[in-house]
């Protein structure tokens, strides 16, 4: 019986065991087909001396590895147990529950740094700055929160329905019901303190936005910013201090009496509602997210952030009048509703909290909307100095939502106000200088065509943006005068836009000399909008329309000019001036050389031929 030879083993990776001492009938099946195919395994001449039979071997090389590979793959899955698979399984297994916790420890990495999306791009700049914050993140060799990550977006979104919930849940519940020791009610504060809790611990592992758009992810400066600034309002308002009360005072209340353990309890119950009230400090986190998110997604004064911002003015708005009308019912009961209080003389004690809410929340309203006192006026001296704290904080929040939705407003058409400023200008100045009424109306419709109501530094805008930004928006705004105007059609698209970024708005209104005969020239204009009349001394007047351009001659040849220019209807132009025009022309001599043509021919033909039509070489 032959064998496979020791170095194909070796080369195939079979799994030697010792305790094999015979072939299975599977292993001497596949050595017979061996013996068959190679012509056995036994050498026919020494080491080094070509066989008769090598061309044969090398011609069923692969096949013959190919059935080594069978081989190794039947005997993995030998059912007689020669081999023993049980420890290839468990280390299988093994290495199945590593690469499964290796892959959830790779996707909750992920979930810790920022991710692809248009916000990250705009803060780093490109899918490459996003990609080096991420190295950054794991540098740090610990698990770092960066602030712009999914989960610190999850989570956020969690907190803040938690904390709106919170602050509106707390001071109802402590005030309009009396057992606070229900299962619902220790679930809920359980559960809020929870998840406060843990956010405190977040916010030590969370980075920090600093200037520049450069996130602190140093550990140890996290920690100390947040211990310097808002750590100890966190930590109140996460600790539940009146549950740690009542359980310190359930030993002493044990061993007194009944009637002092009644008293006792009454004041326990009063002072841990005074104490349920630190939670309320946690305002202080909803305010701070909602500002970090309106920097996140960058906010301008458009109309969605407008009322986006009115909308979370009117909410807070709306919580003051909620806190305050449970503390206009919180003073009464905590002193045993005195005969003097509002709830005593309306009869509520007793009343159910949908009534005894509602009628708290009115008066508390009316308070501080300074418009009545609700049903009574204040007799005791405790609703005296409720109502004047209502009355302060109501005109303080109805001064600011005034100033704010103001300011907002204006700032939704900025552009519309400026234009308004300055046209009162205009009108003192016509009254200052008692212009005629035809000419007050002309300066009006001027400045109606002109700017439409808007008024923009357009130059101040465009001169701070870059190179390639200020050309694409120049052809943009252009467009229309290109599509319009043959001059350029087949032109260098380079020449175009160069063109385009020296060109000067203006308008015309009807009956405007735009060149005048005989004058220097300083510019040619390009028609965008409106039509004009060539008037040339002697021969036939001219009507040129959208598309057309005049004015170049006397650029060209720096003469004066040869014909009168006048608006029949109101124009929109784009000027260029000499300076601009020969800086573009020597740029780009071809065009000079065009420009000359065009001109040559209209000197010599200009009563037959307007300039909207292409002349020859044009």
């Amino acid at each position: 019986m032959t064998s496979l030879p020791r170095s194909v083993n070796d080369q195939r990776g079979v799994i030697e065991s010792p305790a094999l001492k015979t072939e299975p009938p599977k292993y001497r099946s596949w050595s017979n087909r061996f013996s068959k195919w190679t012509g056995g395994s036994q050498r026919t001449s020494p080491p080094g001396t070509p066989s008769p039979k090598t061309e044969k071997r090398g011609d069923v090389t692969k096949t013959l590895f190919s059935l080594v590979k069978t081989h190794n793959d039947d005997y993995t899955a030998d059912p007689d147990g020669l081999l023993d698979t049980n420890v290839e399984s468990e280390a299988g297994d093994d290495n199945t529950q590593e690469d499964q916790s290796t892959y959830f420890q790779r996707q909750f990495g992920a979930m810790l740094q920022p991710g692809v999306n248009k916000f990250s791009l705009r803060m780093f700049g490109s899918h490459k700055g996003v990609a080096a914050e991420q190295a950054r993140v794991k540098s740090f060799g610990v698990w770092i929160i960066h602030p712009y990550s999914d989960f610190r977006f999850y989570w956020d979104i969690v907190m803040l329905v938690l904390m709106m919930s919170n602050l509106v849940i707390l001071p109802w519940g402590i005030t309009f019901f009396e057992d606070q020791n229900t299962a619902p009610w220790i679930t809920f504060n359980v559960l809020s303190d929870t998840l406060f809790l843990m956010d405190l611990v977040f916010n030590f592992r969370t980075g920090i936005p600093g200037e520049d758009s450069h996130i602190i992810l140093d550990p140890k400066e996290i920690r100390m910013h947040y211990l310097r600034t808002w750590f100890l309002v966190d930590f109140v308002s996460s600790i539940p201090v009146d549950y740690f009360f009542l359980v310190v005072d359930l030993e002493s209340r044990q061993e007194s009496s009944d009637v002092y353990r009644t008293a006792r309890a009454l004041r326990i119950v009063r002072f841990t509602k005074i104490l349920s009230l630190l939670r309320l400090l946690r305002l202080s986190r909803l305010i701070r997210y909602i500002h970090q998110w309106e920097e996140i997604f960058h906010m301008t004064y458009d109309l969605a952030s407008a009322v986006v911002r009115i909308v979370n003015l009117i909410g807070m708005m709306l919580l003051l009048c909620h806190w305050d009308g449970c503390l206009t019912f919180m003073v009464p009961m905590l002193q045993d509703f005195p005969p003097d209080c509002w709830v005593y003389k309306n009869n509520m004690v007793n009343a159910t909290w949908h009534i005894q809410y509602s009628y708290a929340l009115f008066m508390a309203m009316s308070h501080m909307l300074c418009i009545g006192y609700g049903a009574h006026p204040p007799e005791g001296m405790t609703d005296v100095w409720l109502t004047m704290i209502s009355m302060v904080v109501g005109a303080t929040c109805y001064a600011m939502f005034l100033g704010h939705a103001t300011n907002l407003v204006q700032s939704l058409d900025a552009s519309h106000r400026q234009y308004q400023e300055k046209y009162k200008q205009v009108e003192q100045y016509m009254s200052f200088h008692k212009l005629p009424a035809d000419v007050r109306q002309r300066i009006h419709d001027y400045y109606e065509q002109r700017f439409q109501g808007k008024m923009f530094d357009e130059d101040s805008i465009l001169g701070e943006l870059s190179d390639p930004l200020k050309e694409e928006i120049v052809s943009y705004n252009c467009r229309g005068l290109v599509a319009n105007m043959p001059l350029f059609a087949n032109t260098d698209p380079h020449f175009v836009t160069v063109i385009l970024t020296k060109l000067r708005f203006e308008v015309f209104q009807p009956g405007d000399l735009i060149i005048r005969e005989g004058m220097l020239g300083r510019k040619m204009y390009f028609i965008q909008h409106g039509t004009v009349t060539v008037i040339p001394r002697g021969t036939k007047a001219i009507t040129l329309n959208d598309g057309a351009y005049f004015g170049e001659i006397c650029l060209l040849t720096q003469g004066r000019r040869t014909a009168t220019v006048k608006a029949d209807t109101y124009c929109r132009l784009y000027s260029l001036s000499v300076d601009s025009f020969n800086e573009v022309l020597e740029e780009h001599p071809l065009m000079r050389r065009a420009f000359e043509s065009v001109a040559v021919d209209r000197l010599g033909r200009v009563s037959r031929r307007p300039s909207n039509q292409p002349a020859p070489g044009e």
